[in-house]
């Protein structure tokens, strides 16, 4: 099966750091992937995308302190989320699009993890 798993979540207070995890399993085109987030009553957004070439781009309310990064060996895409803020409680979730393109919008991926949770007190 094609499947992204995410791992690494938590809670952390305000100022903190966590370090999220996805691993992918399965072949399939990895052409961008992206962390997006949802907090309750809110619509999933992009967090931040990495596509084929390892170019990364960033929401402006993360910039500075999240850096997306992956391991083609290992078929892992990480998030290191730095300075945490309450406003980053939201469930994250993995994605991927397989076809060019970006991946920073909701529209625009294939493939979904389950998520992982991020609370920040």
């Amino acid at each position: 099966d094609v499947q992204l798993v995410e791992s690494g979540g938590g809670s952390v207070q305000a100022g903190g750091s966590l370090s999220l995890s996805c691993v992918a399993s399965g072949y399939f085109n990895k052409r961008c992937m992206a962390w997006f987030r949802q907090a309750p009553g809110k619509e999933r957004e992009g967090v931040a995308a990495i596509d084929k070439s390892g170019s990364p781009t960033f929401t402006y309310s993360v910039m500075g302190r999240f850096t997306i990064a992956k391991d083609n060996v290992k078929n892992t895409l990480y998030l290191q989320m730095d300075n945490l803020k309450p406003e980053d409680t939201a469930m994250y979730y993995c994605a991927a699009k397989m076809i060019e393109g970006s991946c920073s919008v909701v529209s625009a991926i294939d493939l979904w993890g389950k998520g992982t949770q991020v609370t920040v007190s």
